[in-house]
């Protein structure tokens, strides 16, 4: 099964995809005591549910060491040089509350030989921003990105293609629904691709342009159920990453 690349997001694109990886899904079945839905699909784009967390103009109800994060050309840029770098990772925190079950979708794009970033999600500010939790990966790396981490925490619980369960005790179920290097067709990360997760209850599921590339249920003791979204600029290489589009709609309420 092969993807095209993906330069634009035509609406029938994005549908033949979607159908390719329902199709796939309904070949893995859930692990014991789970109920798999094997067609998750993202909400509707015009939903109005969606609120805008970025204003195109300001870090307005954003935080983050303004060393590294500014507004340039109606996006967050996140910027580091050899000379100014951080120490360690770093995070541009949004500062409008915990959600717990929502659908996240943002833009982004690499400018830059070498990158490594992430979108945090139900996760803990430790202060100096600087973040623990749940973290949907993005990196030029080809085997990061897609991927479903915990920063500072179990690192990575999910590679892109599998579908994890874990239970109360930890214990952990894994599958694979999808090959990695044919769901990395789904995205040029030179270009602006998008970003989608779903968190409801202990279940997440994250997209890279409507292609489905995680499928995690997470029970275990330190799962959490709320915590803070915030975008993350790795320790390293210096880096050039851009953000737009970044939207949050709010389930079960």
């Amino acid at each position: 099964m092969k993807f095209p690349k993906f330069r634009a997001r035509p609406a029938s694109v994005i549908a033949c995809l979607g159908l390719a990886i329902a199709f796939t899904s309904t070949t893995a079945p859930a692990a014991p005591g789970e109920t798999a839905d094997p067609a998750p699909q993202p909400a509707d784009d015009d939903d109005p549910a969606f609120v805008d967390l970025f204003d195109g103009e300001s870090l307005d109800g954003w935080k983050g060491d303004e060393r590294f994060w500014s507004v340039d050309e109606g996006t967050i840029l996140a910027h580091t040089t050899e000379d100014n770098r951080p120490q360690g990772n770093t995070f541009l925190i949004w500062e409008g509350g915990e959600p717990g079950d929502f659908e996240l979708v943002l833009e982004y794009k690499i400018e830059s030989p070498a990158a490594n970033s992430g979108i945090q999600i139900r996760s803990a500010d430790l202060g100096d921003f600087v973040v623990r939790g749940y973290q949907p990966d993005i990196a030029t790396a080809p085997h990061i990105t897609g991927t479903f981490y915990e920063e500072r925490g179990r690192g990575t619980l999910a590679q892109r293609g599998e579908r994890l369960r874990i239970d109360e005790e930890g214990r952990t179920e894994t599958e694979t629904f999808g090959d990695a290097a044919e769901l990395a067709e789904a995205y040029d990360q030179g270009e602006w691709t998008e970003f989608r997760i779903r968190a409801t209850g202990p279940h997440f599921l994250t997209w890279i342009n409507g292609v489905l590339m995680t499928d995690v249920i997470d029970r275990a003791p330190e799962a959490r159920s709320e915590g803070i979204l915030a975008i993350q600029l790795h320790a390293g290489s210096p880096m050039t990453m851009r953000f737009r589009n970044i939207r949050l709609k709010m389930l079960g309420q």
